[in-house]
């Protein structure tokens, strides 16, 4: 139960439960995509994607100078309803669905 507590406590954080949001919507996305849709520096949205990872709840790849990041895969029950949580019930909040339309007018997916 420490575990499951740990991850409420870094999404209690209303920056990274829109991280966790946009990642569980959008899947994979550059940190600097991350930064644009949240309207905040890089190094910001970094430090904030820095505390979710030893949690586990995202995982990162490098992709030339690029970091992508990505909701970890659940490896339980809890896991996998959070993330389901997270992309259906958070999708449709006003501030996600505005941080998702930043996503698609300021950046292109691919890299």
């Amino acid at each position: 139960m420490k575990e499951e507590a740990g991850l409420f406590k870094i999404l209690g954080d209303p920056t990274r439960l829109r991280l966790a949001a946009l990642l569980a919507v959008q899947g994979e996305t550059c940190v600097c995509h991350l930064a644009s849709a949240l309207d905040e520096p890089d190094y910001k949205v970094s430090r904030h994607l820095a505390v979710m990872r030893p949690a586990g709840l995202v995982e990162a790849r490098r992709q030339g100078t690029w970091i992508y990041y990505r909701l970890s895969e659940p490896k339980n029950d809890f896991d996998r309803h959070l993330k389901n949580f997270l992309k259906a019930s958070l999708a449709g909040h006003p501030v996600v669905k505005s941080d998702c339309e930043r996503i698609s007018r300021n950046c292109c997916r691919a890299q």
